[in-house]
């Protein structure tokens, strides 16, 4: 049984989530880098460019524009219409050469707990695949996403709904700072087992962004 749940997390990785959330669908962010590129025109070929803190991107003729929340095709078109004003039917090409990465840490019931960085997706099965899948003892009926400078209850999250009926709405999108709990299979007390795991991640965090 445990090898065939294994088998199900990969399959979920490898097969499903790609067809959910396709390159196209990707929303850019902070951090990720772009290149660009307009068919006929050298000089305004871009190899790289980040996007800003405050989710922005300068672009030639085309001025100060907000990407962060966008995907490349929507920003290609933006660009492409700023361009119309000095380029007649201008073919404008917009991709990601560097994705973001969010830091996130997996705690509790999983094979490899830690800090884990995962690039692109940003999502649960993405985190928990990267700590090598769960533990035996973990009750996949109760998984909690605890967000940074969270002040109300975790997110509860249903893996198991996910993993055998392909409730894609579990496999919820995770944040940089996030921590990903997988509890035992016995009942929770938040400020015992769930607690001690946030106080020590965030002290570990402090102690990194101390040293860069």
């Amino acid at each position: 049984m445990r090898r065939l749940e294994c088998i199900v997390i990969i399959l979920l990785l490898v097969i499903i989530l790609p067809q959910t959330i396709r390159a196209q669908d990707y929303q850019l962010g902070a951090g990720d880098v772009l290149t660009m590129d307009v068919w006929g025109y050298k000089e305004l070929e871009i190899k790289e460019v980040p996007i800003r803190p405050d989710g922005k991107i300068s672009i030639p003729l085309s001025g100060e524009l907000q990407a962060a929340g966008m995907t490349s095709g929507e920003l290609t078109s933006l660009i492409t219409d700023r361009l119309k004003q000095y380029i007649k039917d201008p073919v404008v090409s917009v991709n990601v050469v560097k994705f973001r990465t969010t830091r996130v840490y997996v705690l509790g019931e999983a094979t490899k707990p830690g800090l884990y960085e995962i690039e692109k997706q940003h999502n649960l099965i993405d985190a928990i695949g990267m700590a090598g899948s769960y533990t035996r003892d973990a009750a996949k009926r109760k998984v909690f996403v605890i967000r940074k400078d969270q002040t109300d209850a975790p997110l509860k999250v249903n893996l198991l709904n996910l993993l055998t009926k392909g409730d894609i709405s579990q496999n919820v999108a995770l944040n940089d700072g996030d921590i990903v709990y997988l509890t035992k299979n016995n009942r929770i007390d938040f400020a015992k087992d769930i607690l001690p795991w946030i106080t020590a991640a965030y002290q570990i965090d402090r102690i990194n962004s101390n040293d860069n």
